[in-house]
């Protein structure tokens, strides 16, 4: 059986032993090697070869989204899993655009942790499972057109009326004005923006808008973009 081969990047010791022996015990995983920085980071690549580096996004001494750049520069082939507790949205799409294939939660369990390695290994992508489903997965979608949602997350759907209020978020409407152009009470405005806000992993209005605006652009550019030669 053809391992996968995993170098993991993790300056915590304690983390980075625990992390290699779990993955040690699975059959078809072997860890190649193990480094403390990103300074050593090409050296090992070059040495060891592996399919796949797993990152920490909590390293102290490094800028992780340029370890990223650096090694999708020079070993465009490896495939990058990042690890985090719960990366930003901003931070999700600037990593996914550096290359990256996978992200994997430190919350996450063991069944989870296995298969986000096993699904960016054949070649699929994985999302932060609070994103899947979101209106921020379809940024991404038109973002990187392959990325494909989490095998394992549970799908989020947003209902026509929230996306109409989405759409009027976007437009820069109040929940007043929302309220009356949709015929409904602004408390039932205000509940709606609740679960928006709760769908799509933000705190504010102001990133409901932000986000349409960049999902919008997106699918716009898409559309007009010239067709490649066959």
């Amino acid at each position: 059986m053809k391992k996968i081969r995993i170098l993991l990047l993790e300056d915590n010791r304690i983390l980075r032993d625990g992390i290699t022996a779990m993955i040690t015990k699975q059959p078809d995983m072997h860890v190649v090697g193990t480094v403390d920085n990103g300074d050593r980071i090409l050296t090992m690549l070059e040495k060891h070869k592996p399919n796949i580096v797993l990152l920490d996004l909590g390293l102290q001494s490094k800028n992780c989204l340029q370890i990223v750049k650096l090694i999708r520069k020079d070993f465009p082939e490896t495939k990058l899993i990042v690890m985090d507790l719960i990366p930003l949205q901003v931070d999700v799409l600037e990593f996914i655009q550096a290359g990256v294939s996978g992200f994997i939660l430190k919350e996450a369990n063991v069944t989870e942790f296995f298969k986000t390695i096993r699904t960016v290994f054949g070649g699929a992508k994985v999302l932060p499972p609070h994103l899947t489903g979101s209106l921020f997965s379809q940024v991404v979608k038109y973002a990187v057109p392959d990325f494909k949602p989490s095998l394992f997350a549970k799908t989020v759907n947003m209902t026509n009326r929230e996306l109409q209020v989405v759409e009027l978020i976007a437009e820069g409407f109040t929940n007043k004005e929302i309220a009356q152009r949709l015929n409904l009470s602004t408390y039932t405005v205000k509940s709606h923006v609740h679960n928006i806000l709760e769908k799509l992993a933000l705190h504010t209005r102001v990133q409901i808008a932000k986000h349409s605006h960049l999902s919008n652009a997106n699918k716009a550019a898409s559309l007009t973009a010239p067709l490649s030669a066959v």
